[in-house]
């Protein structure tokens, strides 16, 4: 947990110091991603808040994930991780997020997508996006957990 800290750290440093604001956007971890970010006192100033969107269709009427990308890529991909991002963005008016979809388990895994797949992406207002696909191991928990730490990683060197 202590790389985690050090992570939401260098966000609120680096995003206080510009005036900018993060917010998240979560599916496999549950919130996880932002309850870590707001255990850290003081981040109010640069978090403004997330969405969970566990279904697809919150996922659509929230985060403007399209039909068609979920249709064609599934919930869980590179494209729907980037589209969860910037969704997130124009939803609640944040300079930067993160967005995380994928296979926490122990059930829902295929051959094509095993328990433990995880996309991530951040995103900023210009229409920046980064994506990463990871493929975690362990059970239920320690796939949301290194979930979350891999996400605040790549937010703190995303918003850099």
């Amino acid at each position: 947990m202590s790389d985690n800290v050090e992570n939401v750290r260098k966000i609120v440093e680096a995003l206080k110091a510009r005036g900018e604001i993060f917010c998240t956007a979560e599916s496999c971890t549950g919130g996880q991603i932002s309850k870590t970010v707001t255990d850290l006192a003081g981040v109010s100033a640069v978090f403004c808040g997330g969405i969970v969107s566990y279904s697809n269709e919150i996922k659509e009427a929230l985060l403007g994930v399209c039909h068609k990308t979920l249709e064609k890529y599934g919930a869980v991909s590179e494209q729907t991780a980037a589209e969860m991002a910037t969704g997130a963005i124009k939803a609640l008016g944040a300079d930067f997020s993160v967005a995380v979809t994928g296979i926490a388990g122990p059930d829902g895994g295929s051959e094509k997508k095993p328990v433990g797949l995880v996309y991530i992406a951040c995103a900023d207002k210009k229409g920046n996006v980064t994506a990463a696909k990871n493929l975690f191991s362990g059970d239920r928990k320690s796939v949301r957990d290194k979930t979350t730490e891999t996400a605040l990683q790549m937010l703190a060197d995303f918003v850099g």
